[in-house]
């Protein structure tokens, strides 16, 4: 096999539909896919975020002590997305940083999936099953999980925030990379810890030079993919085989 990785597809806009993005926190949304998504709702696609995790973690030093954090992190995202024309966002809440005993990470599955049967997306996105990051690296397998019990036959990308990945295709978002920018500076309590918009942002230079020479900043992706092994073991120890919740 030719170790040389080909060359990813340059998309100038995304596939029409409706759209659900699933984020771990208030702010990866933005860093992960939000060029993209500003893209879908410029063309009228709707679009449905959910964060995931509560976000509680993201002030060490607690430093907005005696404020409401999660409801904080939540105005961040809202007022984040608004500038990329997003709107419709969902909070789980769910707590962090830790590894999900097989009974919550089925718990998710079957929470997911209701959720997307509900929804009936035709594109998800989710983080890539390589991210560093063990919140992130959890919500790729719920997320894997979730889909393949359902038999979900639409688009399904993984994208990245903590690990780059080796894309497949790459999202042109150089004329709304500026709405981008505008949509992450609204997270006031994650730049307070450091410099998000130049460690987020800078890989989408990079990205656009497998674009064209007019473009400035791509989006990565790359398919969602199967459950891992021993995901699809435990879907089968919990008596979830594909498909087998598609219909509730």
């Amino acid at each position: 096999m030719n170790p040389r990785s080909p060359l990813p597809i340059a998309i100038q806009q995304p596939s029409s539909g409706r759209v659900l993005l699933l984020a771990p926190h208030a702010d990866d949304d933005v860093i992960g896919a939000g060029g993209s998504l500003c893209l879908h709702r410029m063309a009228g696609d709707p679009v449905h975020v959910i964060v995931a995790f509560s976000g509680l973690a993201g002030d060490p030093d607690g430093r907005y002590s005696g404020a409401d954090y999660a409801a904080l992190r939540q105005a961040e995202a809202r007022e984040g997305g608004s500038h990329l024309g997003l709107s419709e966002y969902e909070f789980w809440g769910q707590p962090e940083g830790h590894e999900p005993s097989p009974e919550e990470l089925i718990a998710a599955v079957r929470t997911l999936a209701e959720r997307i049967r509900e929804w009936k997306p035709d594109i998800i996105y989710a983080p890539w099953i390589g991210e560093y990051h063990l919140d992130h690296y959890t919500l790729s397998r719920v997320a894997q999980m979730a889909l393949y019990a359902l038999n979900y036959t639409g688009e399904a990308w993984g994208w990245e925030v903590w690990t780059p990945l080796i894309p497949t295709h790459i999202v042109d978002i150089s004329s709304v990379y500026e709405r981008k920018v505008a949509a992450l500076r609204a997270h006031q309590s994650q730049l307070a810890y450091q410099d998000l918009i130049h460690m987020g942002l800078s890989i989408s230079a990079q990205r656009s030079m497998y674009i064209s020479t007019a473009a400035t900043h791509g989006e990565a992706f790359c398919p969602l993919g199967e459950p891992l092994e021993h995901d699809a073991q435990l879907l089968n120890q919990a008596g979830i085989q594909r498909g087998s919740l598609s219909k509730g």
